[in-house]
């Protein structure tokens, strides 16, 4: 399959004003489109996903640690000031250890919230420690996997995702579901019809994005990755519906008469071949009408256009694997002008931004 890459008219918008100085040491690993350059800010992490902002001005991030379900996930806290190179524990921090497959970290306020396996929980950032944690839902319905990132809301909730399951063809109660949690009256629905609406952003004009990994069969055959506009109570067809409003007859895509069920259906932004697994998704720091996108498997990270007329667009590439199999992104952090990158395979973030020179 022929990719497209990223014209320099994507990647531009930021170039005069984006950070100068000598040009660092080559990245390993990772080939960029034009007028991209990468930096690696910190390496030696042990299977990290979700990275957040913490408080204080250090980064929060989750760990695996271990094996996905050994339980000796962790989330640190991270001083990019601290950090020297050579020196994978300078300006590191544990704290919590001891944690099964943490896929969310967050901070609201001055609490940690932690998206475990099947398991949401919250405690009090005190500096370098963090208070006793309380469990704030339990026993989340899932598909066998994990459940979602964590993105914070300007008002104080956060947006989170119960994976979705089947049992005799139909969908598991309250799963495949996307969520807001308001810490003082809990947890109401914002859209249904999801298999794993795994990472989520929040727009500039309050648009939230979603990905969704649809692995699985339909009518035989796997269906495609996507990233979507969701609007709240608009169900996304899940599993009756996959891809770009296709219907599955399986699962009750077309009515008995014949009517595709799917038609009028909300439509994909961007479609990812199937078991691309797009985990995480940002706006791009240089361009707010472009989202960034995270294909773990593809180890591909891709743009694709805010602009809902002509969707589902094109993905387009910025930064992909360079042969060698040392790259693959997890998760995509906005930070300042520049793209935060979490590379699960090398254990290490990377910084992206326009390139000034």
């Amino acid at each position: 399959m022929t990719r497209a890459v990223a014209p320099l008219a994507l990647v531009s918008a930021l170039v005069a004003g984006a950070c100068g100085g000598s040009d660092p040491d080559p990245v390993t690993g990772v080939e960029l489109a034009d007028g991209l350059v990468v930096t690696q800010l910190v390496a030696g992490l042990d299977g990290p996903t979700q990275l957040a902002r913490h408080p204080d001005g250090r980064l929060l991030l989750g760990e695996l640690a271990g094996g996905e379900s050994d339980g000796v996930g962790r989330v640190v806290a991270i001083d990019l000031d601290a950090v020297v190179d050579g020196d994978d524990e300078a300006g590191r921090e544990i704290l919590v250890d001891g944690l099964l497959k943490p896929t969310g970290v967050a901070a609201l306020g001055d609490e940690l919230w932690i998206m475990e396996e099947r398991t949401l929980t919250r405690g009090p950032l005190d500096g370098g420690s963090v208070g006793e944690r309380t469990i704030v839902l339990d026993d989340l319905p899932f598909n066998g996997r994990s459940e979602s990132t964590l993105t914070p809301t300007d008002d104080g909730t956060l947006v989170y995702a119960t994976s979705g399951s089947l049992s005799g063809g139909l969908v598991g109660e309250g799963s495949g579901v996307l969520w807001e949690h308001d810490p003082a009256v809990g947890s109401r629905p914002i859209s249904a019809g999801f298999k794993n609406a795994y990472g989520h952003v929040i727009g500039p004009d309050g648009q939230l994005w979603a990905t969704e990994v649809s692995d699985g069969s339909f009518d035989g055959q796997p269906a495609p990755d996507e990233l979507v506009a969701v609007t709240p109570g608009v169900d996304h067809g899940w599993p009756g519906c996959i891809g770009d409003r296709t219907p599955v007859v399986e699962f009750g895509g077309v009515g008995d008469d014949g009517t595709d069920r799917c038609a009028d259906g909300p439509r994909s932004q961007a479609l990812f071949p199937p078991g691309a697994t797009p985990t995480s998704v940002a706006i791009a720091p240089w361009d707010p009408e472009t989202l960034v996108v995270a294909l773990w498997l593809e180890r591909r990270v891709v743009a694709v256009p805010t602009d809902r007329a002509g969707a589902p667009h094109e993905p387009l590439d910025l930064v992909t694997d360079d042969g060698s199999e040392a790259f693959r992104p997890q998760h995509l952090l906005a930070d300042g002008d520049r793209l935060l990158v979490v590379d699960f395979e090398a254990g290490r973030i990377l910084a992206l931004r326009p390139d000034a020179s």
